[in-house]
């Protein structure tokens, strides 16, 4: 059976059908066709190719310095060069998708990404591979937001577009966690450099396929860029990742971390202000005052953060507690990537039965528990069993978190919108990767240090307050949204709120109130 034909199948019998209403409102087949299933399969590969780049590196880092002559000053460059690139310009390059075109930037940012890992997987010198580390950064923020919006285009507001974004965050959550699992068996089996080369071949499949599947049906805003908007943006995200990245390698006390935080601050405080009267700017506050949009990427700044830094501090406790050696940690990850596996298969059925509010909150809140269930890990490989079930049940509310906050801010707008809510919602998550690690790095730092058991135990509970801090407030955030606002009237209600008569397939079942109507898309 080929691989698009299984992906069809599994998608076919865990997503439902709907019909016409006693109002003739459309109801067709939520079954993917052919050609969506396609799309489905190039958009999931480029996206987990791109979450691994982000920690691909990590459980390598001292191996990779050590080769190429890196200080222990400035090995940290390695991930920081990467983070700060992704995270900064990624607002950018989604505005500049809808100017030039989704697909287009896509095939450019997939060409990329290609050949900076060649030049990185090549590399003989810290300068060579820093720029390709740039490079990928780079690449990472032009791919991110035109994938996202190229597979929210394609897929309707319904069951279809709740599937797809699961299996998207599926995607994305296992693309972290297996970058640390590949990174330990390339760098322990093979070579560092493997980390690099294995995505050459990956991207070039992806460039060579994708003008005969995707097709960008999005309409292109040739409306004059906002420039001084950009420059305020992307300063400002600069700004904070450098200082977050800073805070965490030197301390809470340290004047440039602190100075480059105040910088961002003012910067993106203007930025707003600048937007707020820019005739044409580019991201127009009123989607970010829409609370659905607001609250969900509130959910995927919490959640995003929390569990790549709940990842570093595993990697610490596992490398500097136990010391494991960079295979048997990244061995012991790979837990979280079958539990958000397990999670990308229960977030749309969870949605489905009791909302995305509650989905959302709830994943939140699971995540929350398992992480504080780790303050109990000991100095012995016996708390191995422990890390395992908490990690895998933890990651099952992670991503049903991701799930609850990609179709939350996605959801319920125009197409001319789709790629500002898509590149917002991978603003969230680049900055949120890229701020969380030396955050919890710092706080751990602070409590005593990275090989500390105490600290990295106190780390942990730090990083589980602030995840079920965020659960609170996106439920309550939520539940605000309201009837009408997109939470309630768009995504589908639940089956707890349906009729209590039994229906079957093909039973006429009554829109959503204010739901748009809307077909499954063919090709």
């Amino acid at each position: 059976m080929s691989l698009t034909t299984g992906i069809r199948r599994s998608v076919d019998t865990v997503t439902t059908s709907m019909t016409l209403d006693a109002a003739g409102s459309p109801a067709a087949s939520t079954r993917m066709t052919r050609g969506q299933v396609l799309v489905l399969v190039l958009l999931l590969a480029s996206q987990f190719t791109l979450c691994v780049d982000f920690s691909v590196l990590n459980v390598a880092l001292p191996t990779v310095g050590a080769k190429l002559g890196f200080s222990d000053a400035n090995v940290q460059w390695i991930a920081t060069a990467f983070a700060l690139c992704a995270a900064g310009f990624t607002l950018l390059f989604g505005r500049i998708g809808d100017y030039l075109g989704k697909l287009r930037v896509f095939g450019v940012g997939m060409t990329a990404l290609g050949l900076a890992s060649l030049l990185g997987g090549l590399a003989t010198s810290p300068a060579v591979l820093l720029t390709a580390r740039v490079a990928q950064g780079l690449a990472t923020a032009a791919v991110t937001p035109a994938a996202l919006s190229l597979l929210t285009t394609t897929f309707p507001d319904g069951p279809l577009r709740q599937r797809a974004l699961g299996l998207n965050s599926v995607m994305m959550s296992t693309g972290f966690t297996s970058g640390a699992v590949l990174g330990g068996v390339l760098t322990d089996l093979m070579s560092w450099r493997w980390a690099f080369l294995v995505n050459v071949p990956i991207a070039a499949a992806v460039v060579a396929v994708a003008p005969f599947v995707l097709r960008d049906t999005s309409p292109r805003d040739r409306t004059r860029l906002d420039l001084p908007g950009a420059a305020l943006v992307t300063s400002g995200l600069l700004a904070l990742v450098y200082g977050a990245t800073r805070l965490g390698a030197q301390g809470v006390r340290d004047r440039w971390a602190i100075g480059c935080l105040v910088a961002a601050a003012a910067l993106l405080v203007g930025f707003w202000w600048a937007e707020r009267r820019h005739p044409r700017p580019l991201v127009p506050v009123t989607i970010l005052t829409r609370r659905t949009v607001g609250w969900g990427n509130a959910a995927g700044l919490v959640t995003f953060s929390m569990e790549p830094a709940l990842v570093f501090l595993l990697t610490m406790y596992l490398q500097h507690v136990l010391h494991l050696n960079p295979l048997r940690t990244g061995l012991m990850l790979a837990t979280m990537g079958a539990g958000a596996i397990v999670g990308g298969w229960a977030g749309p059925r969870v949605i489905a039965s009791v909302g995305v509010r509650w989905a959302t909150a709830g994943g939140l809140t699971v995540q929350a528990v398992l992480t504080a269930l780790l303050v109990f890990v000991g100095p012995t490989l016996g708390s191995l069993w422990l890390v395992g079930a908490t990690t895998f049940v933890g990651a099952v509310g992670h991503v049903c978190a991701i799930v609850g906050f990609m179709v939350s801010a996605t959801t319920g707008l125009p197409d001319r919108e789709q790629g500002l809510a898509t590149g917002l919602a991978t603003m969230t998550q680049q900055v949120a990767i890229a701020v969380g690690v030396p955050v919890m790095s710092a706080v751990a730092i602070g409590l005593g240090g990275l090989d500390s058991l105490p600290a990295l135990r106190w780390a942990m509970v730090v990083d589980a307050g602030v995840v079920l801090a965020g659960a609170v407030l996106v439920g309550q955030g939520l539940r605000a949204a309201g009837p009408g606002s997109g939470v309630n009237a768009v995504l589908p209600e639940p089956r707890s709120a349906r009729g209590p008569e039994p229906r079957s397939v093909g039973d006429p079942e009554p829109r959503a109130v204010g739901a748009p109507e809307w077909t499954a898309a063919s090709r």
